[in-house]
């Protein structure tokens, strides 16, 4: 049996932020997953991959028993993460080929996302396939489906105006902290990381010349690297606690697996503050800010669920280019299913060749023979070509002449077409109704 694509997981449309955040794979730990598991799936499922994000943690494999390997799979997620087998199949979604080819396709073009048509999904993708890769579990099947994966989303981005008008996560926190702050241009601001969602949320905010930003991160190099872009300065995330009451606005998006504020923390620089309040944007999954803060007065928290109604500015607009997209996205799940149907028959194909191969050889040895002989030349060719197309034909000849009508009925319809004949008329029937020459 021929392998088949899986695809499960849960997003932001089937699972809360406090679910997705305990089966998220930090960007640290995915190889490692990845090989305990191959060590579990072994033969069942060659090939996997992973994709963890802020919005989805999905598994995709290739597997001769889908059903088997998707419940074996599912055994292994729930194991890891500690959450109920059954709470957490309530949240899954599941599918297999041709469904899971078509589910990678929408999640490559942005059509799956919180924000309609976001660009960044591309790029975790790629990443997804880079990580699998190297930890060897990217086979032939889940290699090419990323490929075409790739250049499907390349054609809908180009094509359509699915990424028209699109507010990211990054604009749609501009938008609430002008909500409470008005003007942000007074206002003085922390990132926290220095990943690419955050250098995307500083690009942002940094537009409404703040009066000071400030990056805190695990390596203080790195965040001054990026701090100096805008003026801006870095501190170690150690520094927290006596830093986090000078700022207005904090912004967090790192890879850490336990939450970097605390509600002490955050209640200790309220109190310093005097109740003026801190604007906290959480695009953390697992969750960078306790959620417990969002009860403390003068604390606004958000996560990247509450910003899900913000994105939705000029969803309609994309909406429209929506089906185009999706007739795009059925041709390359077309040429994914040709590609895997072609590779079906490689087998066949060599044997076919072999088989031709051995008859060549065994005609070219009796006609080398002749020839040595002295025998004449041209007879020798003659007879070369006669016996070569003789053999050739001779199981088309036995399967047009066989007296099982289903036989006889298949070879009459398929041969036409394997060579490329035309219809032949009544004479030409009459002439070919003799035996074969065998």
């Amino acid at each position: 049996m021929t392998c088949q694509v899986v695809a499960f997981g849960l997003n932001h449309q089937s699972a809360p932020v406090s679910l997705r955040e305990r089966l998220a794979f930090p960007a640290e730990i995915v190889s490692a997953s990845l090989s305990e598991l191959r060590q579990v799936m072994g033969r069942l499922a060659p090939e996997q991959a992973l994709v963890s994000t802020c919005n989805r943690t999905e598994l995709y494999m290739a597997s001769n028993d889908p059903g088997q390997a998707r419940q074996q799979a599912l055994n292994w997620l729930a194991a890891r993460s500690q959450v109920g087998h059954d709470d957490l199949l309530h949240h899954l979604y599941q599918h297999e080929e041709p469904a899971a080819v078509r589910h990678v396709f929408r999640v490559a073009s942005g059509l799956d996302s919180m924000v309609l048509g976001e660009p960044q999904i591309l790029g975790q993708l790629k990443e997804a396939a880079r990580q699998a890769q190297e930890a060897g579990s990217l086979g032939s099947n889940l290699h090419h489906l990323f490929q075409q994966a790739f250049s499907v989303a390349k054609e809908v981005r180009s094509s359509t105006e699915i990424g028209s008008h699109s507010v990211s996560m990054a604009a749609a926190s501009v938008k609430l902290a002008q909500r409470i702050f008005g003007d942000l241009s007074q206002t003085r601001m922390l990132f926290i990381g220095a990943g690419e969602m955050i250098q995307l949320c500083i690009a942002h905010f940094a537009a409404q010349s703040p009066k000071g930003v400030a990056i805190a991160n695990r390596t203080v190099q790195r965040g001054e690297a990026l701090a100096k872009n805008y003026s801006g300065e870095a501190f170690a995330l150690s520094d927290l606690p006596r830093r986090l009451c000078d700022f207005d606005v904090v912004v967090s998006c790192t890879a850490s697996s336990l939450p970097i504020l605390g509600l002490g923390m955050v209640e200790s620089a309220l109190k310093k503050r005097r109740s003026k309040p801190i604007f906290f944007v959480d695009l953390a999954v697992p969750r960078d800010i306790e959620p417990e803060v969002s009860k403390l007065s003068d604390a606004f928290l958000y996560s990247v669920d509450d910003l899900a109604g913000l994105v939705e500015v000029g969803v309609q607009a994309r909406r429209d280019a929506v089906s185009h997209a999706e007739v795009i996205i059925d041709h390359g799940v077309q040429r994914y299913l040709h590609w895997k149907s072609s590779r079906e028959q490689v087998p066949l194909i060599r044997t076919v060749k072999e088989h031709v191969t051995a008859l060549q050889e065994a005609e070219l040895a009796a006609a080398q023979k002749r020839l040595a002989r002295g025998d004449d030349a041209n007879e020798v060719l003659k007879a070369l070509a006669h016996g070569l197309s003789q053999k050739i034909l001779h199981g088309t000849y036995s399967a047009l002449s066989d007296p099982d009508p289903q036989t006889h009925q298949r070879a009459a319809q398929l041969v036409p077409s394997l060579f490329k004949l035309q219809e032949p008329n009544e004479s030409q029937a009459d002439g070919l109704a003799g035996e074969p020459d065998q």
